[in-house]
């Protein structure tokens, strides 16, 4: 068997299968017009980032009050 009629018999089939995965790989990381796993974890993040300085605000918020309160 010549190394055309192994590809062609063998390795052929198997690339293709190959690149069917690797396509969908891609469209799941990219989102191909939907929001892919890239975009919905930046999504994720900014979330992240603003719980966090909504949390640090209200801390502040409670640390002045609790501030006058004690200074009464």
């Amino acid at each position: 068997m010549t190394c055309k009629e192994q590809y062609e018999n063998v390795c052929k089939d198997e690339f293709a299968g190959l690149h069917d995965k690797l396509d969908k790989m891609d469209e799941a990381i990219r989102g191909n017009g939907k929001p892919g796993i890239q975009v919905r974890l930046d999504r994720l993040e900014q979330d992240k980032l603003s719980r966090s300085k909504v949390v640090w605000f209200l801390l502040g918020i409670a640390g002045a009050l609790l501030t006058r309160w004690v200074m009464r």
